[in-house]
């Protein structure tokens, strides 16, 4: 990513927490005063996050959360826009946000069992963290919604690859169509998180669930990983070439500027089609 180093270890973290105990490993996203929104520096950390579980043989599932009070609020607009603005081209914008974005490829790649541990609001590419994990546990604080109609996007690959087979495609096609915002006790009655928690016991519950999956034999745990990669979802490379193309002309338009614009002024877009 722009803006930080080729490869990051993991004790050099600035923006996330990761640690591994008992064969489980922890990432937390640690921006609370953004309300954990990503910027490029924390995209990186999330991408090394997910290859470091991967590749730690003592790792046997991987608990991802967030600092309170959101899990992650989606991309810190302010500051992915203060680069973008100083040249609107396609190569500077899909530069800034590639998709999928190596942090995507990297959690959908992980080698190892993903559990989301959702703490309070995931939206946008918040969102799409949570759909990179193989399970989802929500506190009752929760909120999850793809909201990227809302700034004149289309979704990235959770979304637009994963999200359907969850839900059923006409309850994703909602959720994609309006951007709505859900809560917990919807996301459970619609099968999008397995389980809804009181808020101070989901990190317990996500570990006690952990640190069962990780009493299995590691080499099959990781089989089993792959094969359900490759029998549940559909071709990434396919639809990851056509989100990036998509989202490089639309990053361009005048309604994006819009979405953002009037995110960052906290009030109702005027899209005009253009």
């Amino acid at each position: 990513m722009m803006g930080a180093p080729a490869r990051i270890e993991t004790d050099q973290f600035e923006c996330l927490t990761y640690e591994v105990a008992e064969h489980v490993a922890i990432l937390t996203i640690n921006r609370p005063d953004r309300r954990n929104a990503l910027n490029r520096r924390a995209y990186a950390e999330v991408e090394a996050g997910f290859r470091a579980a991967s590749a730690d043989r003592d790792v046997r599932c991987l608990i991802v959360t967030g600092s309170d009070p959101a899990f992650c609020s989606g991309e810190d607009v302010k500051e992915m826009m203060t680069g973008a603005e100083k040249d609107k081209s396609i190569t500077r914008l899909t530069a800034v946000r590639p998709a999928p974005t190596p942090a995507a490829v990297a959690a959908l790649e992980c080698e190892v069992p993903v559990i989301a541990a959702i703490n309070g609001p995931a939206v946008g590419w918040g969102m799409e963290l949570t759909l990179f994990a193989d399970i989802r546990i929500a506190s009752e604080r929760a909120q999850m919604g793809e909201i990227f109609i809302k700034r004149g996007l289309v979704s990235d690959v959770g979304g637009l690859w994963r999200l359907p087979s969850l839900v059923g495609p006409a309850k994703a096609s909602e959720l994609l169509f309006t951007g709505d915002v859900i809560d917990a006790a919807e996301a459970h009655r619609i099968g999008l998180v397995s389980k809804v928690v009181p808020h101070g016991e989901l990190l317990a519950e996500a570990r006690v669930l952990a640190s069962r999956i990780a009493a299995n034999a590691p080499l099959a745990l990781r089989y089993m990983k792959e094969g359900l990669r490759r029998t549940a979802y559909g071709n990434l490379d396919e639809i990851g070439g056509w989100v990036s193309q998509t989202l490089g002309a639309l990053f361009q338009t005048a309604d994006h500027r819009e979405g953002v614009a009037s995110f960052l002024e906290k009030r109702a877009p005027r899209f005009t089609g253009n």
